[in-house]
């Protein structure tokens, strides 16, 4: 028996040796996880041209309308003291004025004539009559019909400068071209 025993003793030792060493081992570490497999490039699109760019919208005003008479060619023209003929710093616009309205034949306008606040009222009644005519005649001698156009005089009735001293009075030695009819 004590063969046996001594086998057995033996075989124990073995296998707590072997428990030991088990116990005692580290685990493995994971395998890392493969790369994953390289996509194959997107297929390739035809070349759209960036889209174009967007017109702007014009800021303007809107052609025909009294805003682009008044900002395109100039609504009124000055005088001097006592005076009814055109002056020279006046045809530019003036000319202007008959471009435009040949431009939109369907217009019709009003031409008022001012006088400043210096004299009677029936003196500046008939020099912002004056006034108005010289101007209409223009306009007609420059290729605008006579039937579109209207003349009337505020004399000093309607001043544009309230105010008094000469730099009043030249603002209110006017004729004011003014849409009626026909404009957009």
């Amino acid at each position: 028996m004590s063969f046996d025993m001594r086998r057995l003793t033996r075989l124990a030792l073995v296998a707590g040796a072997a428990m030991s060493i088990a116990a005692c081992a580290s685990h493995p570490k994971p395998e890392p996880a493969p790369a994953p497999a390289p996509q194959p490039p997107p297929a390739q699109t035809p070349y759209t041209p960036p889209p174009a760019p967007v017109a702007e919208q014009p800021t303007g005003p809107i052609p025909g309308s009294v805003q682009d008479f008044v900002i395109n060619a100039g609504d009124r023209v000055y005088f001097d003291t006592d005076k009814f003929d055109i002056r020279a710093d006046a045809d530019p616009i003036l000319a202007q004025q008959a471009a435009w309205l040949s431009r939109y034949p369907q217009v019709k306008v009003r031409v008022e004539g001012n006088a400043d606040e210096r004299g009677t009222r029936e003196y500046n009644f008939a020099l912002g009559s004056r006034r108005a005519n010289s101007i209409r005649d223009y306009l007609v001698a420059h290729g605008v019909a006579a039937g579109r156009i209207e003349t009337v005089s505020y004399g000093k009735e309607r001043p544009v400068d309230p105010g008094t001293g000469e730099d009043a009075w030249q603002h209110n030695r006017n004729g004011h071209t003014t849409i009626t009819d026909g404009a957009r």
